[in-house]
């Protein structure tokens, strides 16, 4: 059964224990799992939450950022949802937390498809465990990185539950801003455009120094010794990654402005502070 929206609650103290996938180095920082801790969940590592701690430090807007981001994310699938959409690719998915990507559709739709996509296996590990779809709908979760879209479009278990001949909303949500310029992320978003049917989404967000330049990249120098660097980009960066996408009301807008049902936050992430979100978001339509 997917619980509905007023009961969403912040992570309980579960997870799928002390198991760590091989290969991985949990001394190493990650941004997933400092996410994780943002957003004041369980699942990450003494290096994690030491990282995360200094970024807090160096720009207050972190904690704010992760849970207004958790909301637009919300926000932004439950109003294609309720206008048809029932397939959705998130790629960069996260480590489950209140609101995820199938539980908010399948409010709405409870047929909705939903292809989860990370490139840390630690974070697949915790979505297989704790992520199920609801009967009707279907859920995959895949072990790919965006910097190789054709890896994640032709992986047989996204094929299974994505119909790319179907509209299909993509959802890249606080994730390219770990894609290095010099790994052309508007190149990376142009390969998922091109292979989605016309009536298709993209969702973005991104965080920007134009908030506050000095301590935004106080705190994305934390990220230069985790496993991604964070790479800020002015507005009309981001704006170009929407190339070949008509941009839905209000446009790419502060994330906590981009609210187009008028829909008020449920509480789910606790209070913060909105003026500290620096992230820009936007919804964009294929034609």
């Amino acid at each position: 059964m997917v619980e509905s929206s007023s009961t969403w609650q912040l992570p309980r103290e579960e997870s799928v224990g002390n198991h760590v996938p091989p290969g991985i180095d949990v001394t190493r920082p990650h941004p997933a799992r400092m996410y994780n801790y943002y957003l004041d969940g369980k699942d990450n590592f003494a290096a994690d939450r030491d990282a995360a701690e200094q970024v807090i430090a160096a720009a207050p807007s972190a904690r704010p950022s992760a849970r207004g981001n958790r909301v637009f994310l919300r926000r932004a699938v439950r109003h294609l949802a309720r206008h048809g959409i029932r397939q959705f690719l998130d790629i960069g998915t996260g480590i489950p937390t209140a609101g995820n990507t199938h539980e908010v559709a399948q409010d709405v739709a409870p047929d909705a498809r939903v292809a989860y996509v990370d490139n840390d296996p630690i974070v697949l590990t915790h979505a297989r465990a704790l992520m199920r779809s609801s009967p009707q709908g279907r859920t995959a979760y895949v072990q790919a990185d965006v910097r190789r879209p054709q890896s994640v479009l032709a992986d047989p278990q996204v094929r299974e539950v994505i119909d790319f001949d179907r509209p299909t909303a993509v959802l890249l949500v606080a994730l390219l801003h770990f894609v290095r310029d010099e790994e052309d992320p508007r190149a990376l978003v142009a390969e998922l455009r091109d292979a989605l049917a016309p009536g298709s989404y993209l969702v973005l967000s991104h965080t920007s120094a134009d908030f506050d330049a000095e301590r935004a990249h106080n705190g994305a120098r934390v990220y230069n010794r985790a496993t991604a660097p964070a790479v800020l980009r002015t507005r009309q960066e981001i704006l170009s990654l929407f190339d070949g996408f008509r941009l839905l009301p209000p446009g790419l807008v502060p994330l906590p402005r981009w609210d187009p049902d008028d829909d008020p936050d449920d509480g789910s992430y606790g209070t913060f502070d909105e003026s500290l979100v620096w992230l820009y978001g936007a919804v964009g339509r294929k034609d």
